[in-house]
């Protein structure tokens, strides 16, 4: 049986990115090839630092054969990156160095030969300068795909916010029929392409305890008739206060939960999860994951990060 490759961008240098992949890397588990875009300079630097060894297959972009690919080697695509030692300053260099190599994964991802792609933390308030909410909006943006959802999985429970990183003022603006309708056909999709079933969903409300003292009440206007629509052809329930839908009597009851706004869901899961989790984004034309982490500066070079989010997610591609 073969297995069709991996396409992993390193993202920000400065990051724990290459540490937690050289760990990942020493796994005889992982069954697909990997290709890494990523600099070779950068690369020969930190695997000195971590005392990694393992050869290094530079692939040319021209010529990419992915036929006989395998993990002996780092498969590796190039990327030009100025660096005189393993760990460096983000700076506009290191923004044009991501640039670059999100634009190398974009053209071979359009090609179609390739369908499952990870990329690593990118620091995003000054990569994406405001242009975009996050990587997912980049992404999305890049392949002309409006209707996305980032959903954070894990096999025992997943959760995905109706609102990423948006600040908190403004979430209550973006709470519409439309948008929970999208989140909820990109979730069932998923569950049923990848696993065969449709998934139990708990809705939550926005306000505590799905109250309000304001004449208008987001639960009451905009959520529960959602969840009444939604109901007639997927199996959601709803709204449920925040506050209680994690205990596990009540988690345990659903596949998904769909909170309104990012730390509703996403702080809860890691607090149950920790880094046994990854970012998917939905509504893609190919898989898309990142570990569930940031770059973490204040890690960098003390080889003591996790690597199982990145471990999870490359199992994650390897068995779908």
């Amino acid at each position: 049986m073969s297995f069709s490759p991996i396409l992993i961008v390193a993202g920000e240098p400065n990051s724990i990115f290459l540490e937690i992949f050289f760990k990942v890397f020493k796994i005889k588990k992982i069954k697909s090839p990997i290709i890494l875009i990523s600099s070779k300079k950068l690369l020969k630097f930190q695997m000195k630092k971590f005392k990694f060894k393992k050869n290094i297959n530079v692939l040319e972009l021209s010529k990419l054969d992915y036929r006989n690919l395998n993990n002996n080697s780092i498969n590796l695509i190039d990327v030009q990156y100025d660096s005189i030692d393993a760990f460096k300053k983000i700076t506009k260099k290191s923004n044009a160095y991501n640039k670059k190599s999100f634009e190398i994964a974009f053209k071979i991802l359009r090609q179609g030969k390739i369908k499952k792609f990870i990329n690593g933390p990118i620091s995003k308030s000054k990569f994406l300068n405001d242009k975009f909410l996050g990587i997912t909006e980049y992404i999305s943006k890049a392949f002309s795909k409006k209707h996305t959802c980032m959903l954070i999985y894990n096999k025992t429970l997943s959760v995905c916010p109706v609102t990423t990183h948006l600040p908190l003022k403004l979430v209550s603006k973006q709470i519409n029929k439309e948008n929970i309708t999208d989140k909820v056909f990109l979730i069932n999709k998923f569950y049923k392409d990848k696993f065969g079933y449709k998934p139990k969903i708990a809705i939550l409300g926005l306000n505590p305890h799905c109250e309000s003292i304001h004449k208008f009440n987001e639960d009451e206007e905009i959520i529960k008739p959602a969840i009444k629509s939604l109901s007639k052809k997927f199996n959601v329930s709803g709204p449920y206060s925040a506050d209680t839908i994690f205990l596990k009597n009540n988690r345990k009851n659903f596949n998904v939960i769909l909170g309104m706004y990012h730390d509703q869901v996403l702080t809860p899961l890691k607090a149950l999860f920790e880094f046994d989790a990854i970012n998917i984004t939905l509504g893609l034309p190919f898989d898309r994951i990142s570990p569930d982490h940031g770059p973490n500066e204040k890690m960098l070079g003390k080889n003591l990060s996790n690597p199982l989010s990145l471990f999870r997610a490359i199992q994650f591609l390897d068995k779908h």
